[in-house]
């Protein structure tokens, strides 16, 4: 399944594109790409700010709420606000200001397993 992660913030594509680089350096996760949203009505083209990542069976729930955490944590991630939707649409949101680790992983994998979730 794959998962879609936006990033929204003050250098939304920077932003993506060192979070797509961050997820690539994890072994336990596949298939890490970098790729644009679907233009708006009204808008010309993309840019690459939405980050997919393939999560199979097995722990690659647990990577990937480990890797976020750990990327959050970095210098100058504060002000960063992710949006993870599985295929079907089901969302969650959070900030790296209001995240906590040990609710992170649980948040992905109620969202992954069909449920919806925003964490405000």
């Amino acid at each position: 399944m794959d998962v879609h992660i936006s990033v929204t913030g003050e250098q939304t594509a920077g932003e993506a594109e060192s979070l797509a680089d961050w997820l690539r350096g994890e072994p336990g996760l596949a298939g890490v790409r970098l790729t644009g949203a679907v233009p708006a009505a009204g808008e010309l083209g993309s840019v690459a700010d939405l980050v997919t990542v393939a999560v199979g069976a097995g722990g690659a729930v647990s990577v990937l709420a480990a890797s976020l955490r750990t990327w959050f944590a970095q210098p100058k991630r504060s002000d960063v606000r992710l949006k993870i939707r599985r295929p079907g649409g089901e969302t969650v949101e959070f900030d790296a200001k209001r995240v906590r680790g040990q609710d992170l992983e649980a948040i992905l994998r109620q969202v992954l397993d069909g449920g919806t979730s925003e964490q405000e």
